[in-house]
């Protein structure tokens, strides 16, 4: 699997304030990489790197082999960078044909006038959905806000690759979901790796991320506390390094000993 892009020796610091230390991470054409952590550890800071929201303090991204900078979203996006968020960045008064489209819309001539082609942009929208396994939407007018958690999740991931996603970052897209709704989009990570997409996954659910992730690395307080691959590590171990490890045992030792 080839190396899509690359964080090497990424520091970010807001003022006097050091938020990331010394980030390496590979990420690959064809794999999930789970980025776990608790909160604070600094996920959401790595995200916004990647998705051009912020740039390095030091060190460099590269993408394709090549020293990238992205200053704004719009120029991560147009790398192929595609960031769906807890809720699926989708628009819950649109209906899904017109959300997936939103600023991409495509149109049709009636005598002088260019106009919104509303049949065309439900047909494909309704098409991209169901190749991701959720047959269950047949009609691109239906409001967004009438779907579930997963359904939009879905709807923002096939959107995505549609528009030519490379990397995949989806943000706790499991978070807010019963287990049914969890499962339907660990099930649509997987079909993006199937496709060839580097997909990075950033949760702090160790079972969903054990459930389709193959590369691993463990945040905590900004810099990478663990590196390791699918099988290397128990369940019971990764929810150590994210609890603390050391800082953990020395409470239940502590604990046991009162007791």
């Amino acid at each position: 699997m080839s190396t899509i892009l690359s964080l090497q020796g990424v520091n970010k610091s807001f003022g006097p304030i050091d938020v990331l230390h010394d980030i390496n991470l590979d990420v690959k054409a064809g794999e999930v990489l789970c980025l776990l952590g608790d909160n604070g550890a600094g996920k959401s800071t790595v995200i916004r790197l990647l998705s051009g929201v912020h740039q390095p303090t030091s060190g460099q991204m590269v993408m394709d082999g090549k020293p990238v900078t992205f200053r704004n979203p719009r120029e991560a996006a147009d790398h192929g960078i595609a960031t769906v968020h807890q809720f699926g960045g989708t628009f819950p008064l649109m209906s899904i044909g017109r959300s997936f489209f939103v600023g991409r819309e495509p149109t049709r001539w009636v005598g002088p006038f260019r106009i919104y082609d509303r049949r065309k942009a439900n047909e494909i929208a309704v098409k991209a959905v169901q190749n991701f396994g959720i047959t269950r939407i047949d009609d691109g007018d239906r409001l967004v806000g009438g779907l579930s958690g997963g359904e939009r999740q879905a709807l923002a991931i096939a959107r995505a690759v549609h528009f030519g996603a490379r990397v995949l970052i989806l943000d706790e897209p499991t978070a807010a979901l019963g287990v049914k709704q969890a499962t339907h989009v660990l099930r649509i990570v997987n079909e993006a790796k199937k496709r060839g997409l580097a997909v990075i996954f950033i949760t702090h659910q160790v079972m969903h991320a054990m459930a389709v992730g193959d590369h691993f690395a463990v945040l905590i307080r900004g810099a990478v506390a663990a590196d390791f691959h699918k099988g290397e590590k128990t369940r019971e171990e990764i929810t150590d390094l994210m609890a603390g490890g050391a800082s953990m045992s020395a409470l239940e030792a502590e604990i046991a000993a009162s007791a």
